[in-house]
């Protein structure tokens, strides 16, 4: 059997990255109103890929990318098929109170509705996540000099960013396999999905705070981009169920016990 991604898939990842790199570069203007492009979007046939002949595979993947450009739409809530992901609910259990992602600024603290569906998606995004805060740490490791050498050279650095790289290489691996399992409707897709949402949004918050470190003091000001990807990873992982409790979900389900969906 072949697990490789095939044609139409890579390119639909490529075509994505291209797409959101021009459209939203990591040296945009912040402050400014962020445009979610929605039409663009739906141009693009993102917002129906069945009419493409396509399913939660790619939408995956799209997720994936749109994680790694911090794209501030909501999209991720299209297709979770839960708009409280978008700090857009107005109804149900639960009050909504702030969170630390200004392009994500509501959230609801119960009552929150989670599925597998929705459960993979978040595990998606992180992975773009994740991949972003290690791109940005290996570039600057690879540039920055300290005492006459690149500062990669320096185990303190090297052994962050070769940490981060194993967990994304991992994240990755459990988001797609919850992404598979959600659209085949596989048994296993509530198992996989609270599996790559545990590791994958922990990932990415570990993720960022290891570039922050690596980028030393930069890494630390409200001009650098890293603190923004920071906080769309500190949102994936509180939204809903914490890893602590996703895990736990998982211990009963290998002991037996039936993991909620």
């Amino acid at each position: 059997m072949d697990f490789a991604f095939d044609d139409v898939q890579l390119e639909l990842k490529s075509q994505a990255r291209a797409w959101l790199a021009e459209r939203y570069p990591l040296d945009r203007d912040w402050d400014a109103p962020q445009d979610d492009r929605w039409a663009e979007l739906d141009e693009l046939g993102w917002l129906d890929v069945a009419d493409a002949g396509l399913g939660f595979v790619e939408e995956a993947l799209l997720l994936e990318e749109l994680g790694c450009a911090l794209y501030p739409g909501p999209y991720l809530a299209h297709v979770a098929g839960n708009v409280e992901i978008a700090g857009l609910a107005l109804q149900g259990d639960g009050a909504l109170v702030e969170t630390v992602d200004p392009t994500r600024p509501l959230h609801r603290n119960a009552g929150v509705a989670e599925t597998p569906r929705s459960r993979a998606a978040m595990a998606a995004e992180a992975v773009g996540v994740a991949q972003r805060a290690l791109e940005l740490g290996v570039e600057y490791a690879k540039e920055r000099e300290q005492f006459g050498k690149k500062i990669g050279v320096y185990q303190a650095v090297s052994h962050q960013l070769a940490d981060t790289y194993a967990d994304v290489e991992l994240a990755r691996s459990l988001a797609y396999w919850a992404a598979w399992c959600v659209a085949e409707d596989d048994e296993q897709a509530a198992l996989a999905a609270a599996a790559a949402k545990a590791f994958a949004t922990e990932a990415a918050v570990k993720a960022c705070e290891r570039s922050i470190q690596v980028h030393g003091g930069i890494g630390f000001t409200w001009e650098h981009p890293l603190h923004r990807f920071y906080k769309r990873a500190l949102w994936l992982e509180g939204f809903g169920k914490r890893p602590p409790e996703l895990r736990a979900e998982i211990s009963d389900a290998l002991l037996g016990a039936p993991v909620p969906v």
